[in-house]
């Protein structure tokens, strides 16, 4: 009681601060002013219960129903299941499991998140066939023995209801929108769910997930990371945006509709959000000529969050990045990314 009086305080003391000094300053204020790993850790939690509840209408009433099996197929060096989940109540979510053949009893596991790049139709499928600045990542995780899954989201792949998939999205988020409902929470909502169908899986060590994606996979990869706590490793590419800096450049078109929650900004900047991940292992790996993640923001958002895994973690465990390149990934990058698997993942059991 007396602990949730004294966070109570200073975020008293802070947000009247923030009346004369700004949100940079509570942002880069708060979060080093505590005393230990354990109070940081509580007002971590309370923070997560706040960005939840920005979500919109979220449907935690409803208890999946068990896993459908469509088929399985044999891809090179692992088991492919086409799956159909039970995640929301509201529309069913085809998902792929990629089984890798060689792999510890106890295998770490890994939530593949797609881009969205306009390319409606792809959706999960991207695992298997990438991108076109993104070599598929099917292969590389077989061979590390990852089991790693991957789900349609709302509005792309099998879950994409209308001719125009553009239009079908613009029509989901305002459907929503009048139901009290936030189109990006409710995507979020799906891979929170995504997560408990994988630790359940017999194949996964509960205690080794991570989360991974590009552009619109990488923002729900580390929003993810935020909201969920058993997200061990965080590996984002190309869209570690900060919400201020978009704005300077004027960019906002450069983000589908999905991307907007309401009133985010009156509580949480990019930084802040990605606060809630540390001390966890976080790789974030950018492009200094990317328009959708300005690289002043990028720096922005790493020299927040530094001072804090120094303080609450290990400095080795967090590593943000610019490198010569627009919204794609290099093969260096793949190097670093495969580098933090094997780290946080495979070897450590």
């Amino acid at each position: 009681m007396t602990e949730n009086l004294e966070l109570e305080r200073r975020e008293f003391l802070l947000q009247s601060a923030l009346g004369t000094t700004g949100l940079s300053m509570t942002a880069s204020t708060l979060a080093q002013s505590f005393n230990s790993k354990a109070e940081f850790s509580r007002y971590q939690q309370k923070r997560r219960r706040e960005l939840w509840a920005l979500l919109g209408d979220l449907p935690w009433q409803h208890k999946p129903k068990p896993a459908k099996l469509r088929h399985t197929e044999k891809g090179d060096g692992y088991t492919l299941e086409h799956l159909e989940l039970d995640l929301n109540g509201l529309e069913p979510v085809p998902a792929l499991m990629l089984i890798p053949e060689r792999r510890q009893k106890k295998a770490p596991g890994l939530l593949y998140i797609h881009w969205h790049g306009g390319t409606y139709p792809v959706g999960k499928k991207e695992l298997l066939t990438g991108q076109k600045v993104l070599p598929a990542y099917a292969p590389v995780l077989a061979e590390k023995g990852i089991v790693t899954l991957a789900i349609d989201s709302w509005c792309f792949g099998e879950r994409k209801h209308a001719e125009n998939g553009s239009q079908g999205e613009m029509d989901a988020f305002k459907k929503m929108i009048w139901h009290g409902q936030v189109l990006y929470g409710m995507m979020m909502f799906d891979e929170f769910r995504a997560v408990d169908y994988l630790v359940s899986r017999p194949e996964v060590d509960a205690s080794r997930v991570g989360a991974f994606g590009l552009s619109m996979g990488a923002t729900k990869a580390w929003w993810l990371a935020a909201l969920d706590p058993r997200i061990k490793l965080c590996v984002d590419l190309c869209c570690l945006t900060d919400y201020e800096e978009l704005m300077k450049i004027n960019n906002l078109k450069g983000h589908g509709i999905y991307y907007y929650v309401p009133s985010l900004l009156k509580h949480f900047s990019t930084a802040q959000i990605n606060e809630l991940i540390v001390p966890r292992a976080h790789v974030s790996l950018n492009g200094s000529k990317d328009l959708l993640t300005p690289p002043a923001g990028v720096e922005r958002v790493r020299d927040h969050l530094m001072p804090l895994y120094e303080k609450y973690g290990k400095a080795e465990d967090c590593r943000i990045e610019l490198f010569d390149c627009g919204h794609e990934e290099l093969p260096e990058m793949r190097r670093i990314i495969s580098d933090w698997m094997d780290r946080h993942l495979v070897k450590n059991p």
